[in-house]
């Protein structure tokens, strides 16, 4: 998964934030606590206001994650 979300990263990186949790990090547990977190990988698609879009829990195709960008963009 880290290739294909580093590659999006750096096709959308300047039209979509990512961030990264530690999920070792006791600081993230507030934050994966409301967010939903249950199993690695899981990643989420948040609004500017940080409600979920569309999460992908394992692996996830490329692809996938293209159209759930390009819809949120247009």
């Amino acid at each position: 998964m880290k290739p294909i979300v580093h590659g999006l990263e750096a096709k959308y990186g300047e039209r979509i934030q990512f961030t990264y949790l530690d999920i070792d990090d006791p600081n993230t547990s507030e934050l994966k606590r409301a967010l939903g977190y249950r199993v690695q990988p899981h990643l989420f698609l948040l609004d500017g206001n940080g409600g979920v879009i569309q999460q992908w829990l394992g692996f996830v195709a490329e692809e996938e994650f293209v159209a759930a960008f390009e819809g949120v963009l247009k």
